[in-house]
């Protein structure tokens, strides 16, 4: 594809074009941060010409080098032949203001918890100054647990997650916000390595896609890691081992918030008893849920 395109390609505008072309073409999956092919393919030319993402117009019309126009041209190509996820291609994934490295040791961030992280969980946490102590299950690339420890400024954060691998991302996004004395990343599976710890706040976005979804997901989806996503028959695999050892890890005021896809039926008719607070997001009140420590069941 570069070496017959690459003389009749001049400009940006001329590359976001082709982009776009090639892009629908293919019939690409957008659910990684674009939600659409004109918006990944601005995106990923930006960031690969090292221009700012938010200044597309002033440049249209800009002129491009051979090598620029080559560097370009080869990350549209690995887009559509190998469905590489832009983020995977760009090392980058933003939930918000906040960006965060990422490869494909670990799952690309889009969580419905930054949002609500955002306000600081109000109003069920009236005071954030009071939470002490937080834990992010699951963590991956650390991304909430950063978010949590701009949330919670008094927070001291325990970031878990089963994947050594995975824990190497998150360090590398806790030292670049400077959040080492803060964060602390432990390899656990769920909550089998923090046995004595208790936490006012425990967040969790855990793997939540059940058999039948993982057997249709697009192509884009394969290139993260299987046991971020995957989580039994009815995808609760995770959040039932959750719900049974969480009470044990809160304070007597606690509360645990956990992201759990499009579970909410298949959760409420597992757990009839729960009185779970279904938190509002920006796709509706379906997948965050909130309970109180007192809610929980004890083991």
């Amino acid at each position: 594809m570069i070496t017959q395109v690459q003389s009749q390609l001049h400009t940006i505008r001329d590359l976001l074009r082709f982009a776009v072309s090639q892009f629908s073409k293919a019939s690409l999956y957008f659910g990684h941060g674009s939600a659409n092919a004109y918006d990944e393919a601005a995106y990923l030319i930006l960031k690969s010409l090292y221009l700012p993402l938010d200044q597309l117009e002033s440049f249209l019309d800009a002129r491009v080098t051979t090598y620029e126009c080559e560097h370009v041209l080869e990350i549209i190509e690995r887009r559509v032949k190998e469905r590489i996820p832009a983020a995977y291609l760009t090392h980058e994934a933003w939930l918000g203001e906040y960006s965060f490295y990422v490869d494909e040791r670990v799952i690309i961030p889009r969580s419905f918890i930054a949002e609500l992280l955002q306000t600081q969980l109000s109003p069920w946490i009236i005071d954030p100054d009071v939470i002490i102590t937080a834990l992010d299950l699951c963590t991956g690339s650390g991304c909430l647990a950063i978010l949590m420890a701009h949330s919670f400024p008094n927070a001291t954060i325990d970031a878990a997650d089963i994947s050594v691998q995975a824990l190497a991302v998150a360090h590398k996004n806790t030292q670049d916000y400077g959040l080492e004395e803060r964060i602390d990343l432990i390899e656990s599976n769920l909550f089998s390595a923090l046995q004595k710890k208790r936490y006012d706040l425990i967040i969790s976005n855990p793997p939540y896609v059940n058999a039948e979804s993982m057997a249709q997901l697009p192509q884009e989806y394969r290139h993260e890691p299987e046991n971020a996503l995957a989580s039994g028959m009815d995808g609760l695999d995770a959040t039932r081992k959750i719900l049974q050892q969480a009470a044990k890890h809160l304070t007597d005021d606690g509360i645990l918030v956990v992201e759990i896809g499009h579970n909410r039926a298949a959760l409420e008719q597992a757990y009839p008893k729960l009185p779970f607070t279904w938190l509002e997001t920006s796709a509706g009140d379906e997948f965050v849920f909130l309970l109180q420590r007192d809610q929980l069941p004890l083991s």
